[in-house]
């Protein structure tokens, strides 16, 4: 596919509520931006995107291999979230769709929703709200502790977990982290070797993992039988991490005292659908519908994070904190056209693009190669005096998946 700025207009479609500030940056930059609230089912999205540019979604609607053979103008996708489950980012890199998400944006409001809910449930305070909502007054409070002298233990050590390490530690616990890869402890946090081992040692126990398969079922019965009577447990991180049947009778026999739980192996696609869980009627456990990252400031820092990403790989080439692409960290430059070569990872295409240029005499200002398993990302600066019939002929090396003129 050939894309030059003359093409087509560059369209943007908005899903699931992301912030108004994310269709004010891409109308600032000249985008025809439509916002729909909720997510589309795959139908709708084929039906949607002939003409887009620019995808923006959450966590809800889902990116198909289907979904984008019916989108030939898609040149990005914006994942308003942390995780990208929802987007087969294979067959987004095999059409030269790039991907970008929001690594960082989110992290404080989730470390803070966990520090709450950690203090809520060695409190007792769910269950001391239920029975007064009950009429039933019950003034003592045995078994409720401090945070304070407490040991936390952190499954998962990256953003977040770093984070509410270092956060959780300035209010007195003592703090212990396990993850698969080495990580430099933040204050003075420990490692620990297995997970076994943390969960043996904890008070609290809060995952923060992401959404590899591998991690399916990481708590299960085997683990919370390993951890200590009267445990505190949290998960905010992904759905199917936990077995959520083994929770409920860890909690039945008080192997867990007590719970929050923010996000499941199946969640409603809408406000207002029926949802079910194993765990409710638990009275001191909290259920929340998926909100650990929804704060005003949150989805504010991720409605500008996102576009500004989007827009520099649109503007620039820029691939850098892309999920998929290699990552390219570009400079601007004002007296030179600018393309883009998305093509296969085999060997001689980047020798068959200068035998192209230079069977034209075309000069290159700049060139800049990345590459991953899958593709190779190509950007060359060439002089403005060009046939336009060698944009075609680029396209023509056999490889090739896609190649834009950005200026």
């Amino acid at each position: 596919m050939v894309e030059t700025p003359e093409s087509f207009p560059p369209r943007v479609l908005l899903l699931e509520r992301i912030h108004s500030v994310a269709a004010e940056r891409f109308r600032e930059r000249g985008f025809e931006v439509e916002e729909v609230p909720s997510s589309l089912s795959s139908d709708e999205l084929k039906d949607r995107l002939a003409e887009v540019t620019v995808l923006g979604i959450r966590s809800k609607t889902h990116l198909t291999e289907e979904v984008l053979e019916a989108a030939p103008r898609l040149a990005v996708v914006g994942a308003f979230c942390i995780g990208t489950n929802q987007i087969d980012l294979d067959a987004c890199l095999g059409r030269g769709v790039a991907v970008f998400n929001a690594p960082f944006s989110n992290t404080r409001s989730v470390v803070e929703m966990a520090l709450g809910e950690m203090i809520t449930l060695v409190r007792d305070i769910p269950r001391k709200s239920t029975l007064l909502h009950q009429g039933s007054w019950h003034k003592k409070a045995p078994g409720s502790s401090e945070l304070r002298g407490k040991r936390l233990g952190i499954v998962g050590y990256g953003n977040i977990g770093a984070q509410l390490s270092v956060l959780a530690e300035a209010l007195g616990m003592e703090v212990h982290y396990f993850d698969i890869t080495e990580k430099l402890a933040l204050g003075n946090a420990r490692g620990c070797r297995t997970l076994d081992e943390l969960l043996g040692r904890s008070d609290v126990v809060t995952v923060h993992v992401d959404g590899r398969p591998e991690n399916e079922n990481l708590i299960g019965a085997r683990e919370f039988a390993r951890m200590k009577d009267g445990v505190v447990f949290i998960n905010l991180s992904r759905g199917f991490v936990v077995d959520l049947e083994a929770l409920r009778d860890a909690l039945d026999s008080g192997k867990v005292r007590g719970a929050a739980v923010d996000v499941y192996p199946s969640e409603p696609g809408q406000d207002g659908e029926p949802f079910e869980s194993v765990l409710q009627g638990h009275p001191n456990v909290i259920l929340t519908p998926h909100i650990g990252g929804s704060t005003e400031e949150a989805q504010e820092n991720i409605g500008r994070f996102v576009p500004d990403r989007v827009l520099d790989f649109l503007g620039t080439g820029t691939t850098n904190l892309s999920v998929n692409f290699p990552n390219l960290q570009l400079p601007e430059f004002n007296e030179t056209h600018r393309v883009v070569h998305v093509h296969r990872n085999v060997p001689g295409i980047l020798a068959r693009i200068d035998h192209v240029l230079a069977s034209r005499e075309i000069n290159i200002s700049g060139q800049y190669l990345k590459t991953n398993e899958q593709i190779g990302y190509v950007i060359v600066d060439i002089q403005r005096d060009y046939d336009s019939e060698v944009v075609e002929e680029l396209a023509e090396i056999p490889g090739t998946i896609r190649v834009r003129v950005l200026y």
